[in-house]
């Protein structure tokens, strides 16, 4: 099953200001990726336990994908893994107690989750840190555009469900925070609709939209209009189209 998934997925890979935003392939890539979950996750978060070898994995790595941010010296100092349909998602495990009795999961393919969101954590200075995490949700937006996703569950931090909000990423709760042991974090699942997101943001704004819709690719041309397949921005006239 997790070839055939990994298969089906199409990668992204572009240029965002120094950093390298692209799906994770090689061994020494995701061993990083590895290493950095563990130290934010493990160490930093105790979401989960540490381990010797100091690399966090799981069953969800046999069939998600890690969208990485790579710095100009080679090291991954960004992740988050995205989980297809087509496999389990942790909120039908792991994260199940954030769901309202009922609550049925979408799992369809337009559906997707979003886990393991992080930035390298001995990053001090803040508005770097932020620089980099929404390179990241940069990513994530262009890998659903690429593998027609429309819809992606996220299990965060309360707080940081906040910050996504405000910075223009309408994402929507279900059910009430709840504190997960082992760490005791106030945490949430949310529904994220990248038509919302892409419609809204074309009103409200517009320079986030064409942003996160433009990419530099390696080869250093600038491609504007990549908005989710779903929406009418584009046939609209709410962004450029894409060239």
């Amino acid at each position: 099953m997790s070839n055939e998934i990994r298969e089906e997925s199409k990668q992204i890979s572009f240029y965002e200001g120094e950093f390298l935003v692209k799906t994770l392939e090689s061994e020494e890539e995701l061993r990083q990726a590895y290493h950095l979950r563990h130290r934010v996750f493990a160490e930093s978060l105790k979401w989960v336990p540490k381990v010797d070898d100091r690399e966090e994995m799981d069953m969800y790595d046999l069939w998600g994908k890690t969208v990485g941010l790579i710095r100009d010296d080679g090291a991954v100092v960004g992740i988050a893994r995205l989980l297809p349909s087509s496999g389990q998602f942790m909120l039908e495990n792991e994260f199940g107690a954030l769901l309202p009795d009922g609550y049925q999961i979408r799992k369809t393919s337009d559906t997707a989750e979003i886990t393991r969101l992080a930035v390298d954590p001995e990053i001090q200075d803040r508005g770097l840190s932020s620089k980099m995490m929404l390179a990241l949700l940069k990513g994530i937006y262009q890998w659903a555009v690429e593998n027609d996703i429309r819809y992606y569950y996220l299990e965060v931090e309360h707080r940081f469900f906040r910050t996504l909000r405000a910075l223009g990423f309408p994402c929507e709760m279900i059910g009430e925070p709840v504190i997960l042991p082992p760490a005791g974090a106030c945490s949430v699942a949310a529904l994220y609709d990248m038509v919302r997101f892409d419609e809204e943001n074309a009103i409200k704004k517009p320079r986030l939209l064409n942003w996160i819709s433009s990419i530099e690719t390696l080869q250093g041309e600038i491609i504007s209009g990549r908005t989710s397949t779903y929406s009418n921005c584009e046939r609209m006239g709410l962004v450029s189209a894409a060239v």
